[in-house]
């Protein structure tokens, strides 16, 4: 009777190893949460139209203002703008991640998924893949947006290519700052408003939107080594456009190099955290 004691083994389902099973797992989980995207068209729509809005306000309220290597052709202002606009958007998609997992783990749907046997990560990865989709679709309706309003870029194809896979990647990464925030709190409009707040600080103290000379000397520096500015000076220098800033500051002298070390860094230590949160949090 003791032996056959010893041999009984919890009767609960156990999470599949290996990483082949848990990129199948990841798909599932993204193919649901396209899916259910795509019933709530409204969130499509709404997240489309802030991008254009910014868009059209800053090329035509702020554009004839600015100056930009001193010049203030509202044109040139255009073509300088854009690249903080993509970047900015696909930041901002950081609070929608972090709302949608809150959403889940309110209504108890993790508590769900956890009882099957999937890998622990697969819920998360999936969620921000499905977001990177999204975020892909609006850059796509953005750049048609920029493009009627006066953006041209002035490089090769490859090259505006690879401008648009550093911005999806910073969205990426920022995706997962969203997933640890989402599962942090305890209701979505709380994830909501902490996965706002301090993105306008990392997005306006950066090379974005003005050109940091006009900074004083401590605030650029900050500008200059903010993440953020680093895909911006990269996505400027891949389309050609005007506002690539000069600066010794090393993510200013080789922004693609910084902008992709940059990301990697966010999805390896926010990844890391919001597994070991989304563990603790459904154990």
């Amino acid at each position: 009777m003791t032996a056959a004691s010893d041999t009984l083994a919890p009767t609960g389902p156990r999470p599949r190893g290996g990483a082949v099973q848990s990129v199948k797992d990841s798909l599932v989980v993204a193919k649901r949460n396209l899916i259910r995207m795509s019933r709530i068209p409204e969130m499509i729509v709404f997240g489309l139209i802030q991008p254009v809005m910014f868009v059209v306000l800053f090329s035509y309220v702020f554009g004839g203002s600015m100056t930009v290597g001193g010049s203030n052709d509202p044109a040139v202002y255009r073509e300088f703008l854009m690249a903080g606009i993509f970047a900015q958007t696909v930041t901002f998609a950081t609070a929608g991640a972090g709302a949608g997992i809150a959403d889940d783990m309110h209504k108890g749907l993790i508590d769900r998924f956890r009882s099957l046997p999937m890998a622990r990560g697969a819920v998360l990865t999936g969620r921000t893949l499905a977001d990177l989709v999204q975020t892909a679709l609006t850059l796509l309706v953005l750049a048609a947006v920029a493009l009627l309003v006066g953006w041209r870029t002035h490089t090769s194809a490859v090259e505006v290519v690879g401008a648009f896979a550093l911005f999806l990647l910073l969205g990426y990464a920022f995706t997962w700052i969203g997933a640890l925030i989402g599962l942090s709190v305890r209701t979505p409009e709380a994830a909501t408003s902490g996965g706002l707040i301090w993105l306008f600080p990392v997005t306006f103290v950066s090379i974005a939107f003005v050109d940091p000379a006009q900074m004083t000397p401590w605030l650029r520096h900050v500008a200059e080594w903010n993440p953020f500015s680093a895909t911006v000076q990269a996505g400027r220098t891949l389309f050609g456009n005007p506002g690539v800033v000069d600066s010794p500051a090393w993510p200013m002298q080789h922004p693609v190099i910084a902008s992709v070390l940059w990301s990697l860094l966010i999805v390896v230590v926010f990844r890391t955290l919001a597994v070991r949160k989304y563990r603790s949090a459904t154990s």
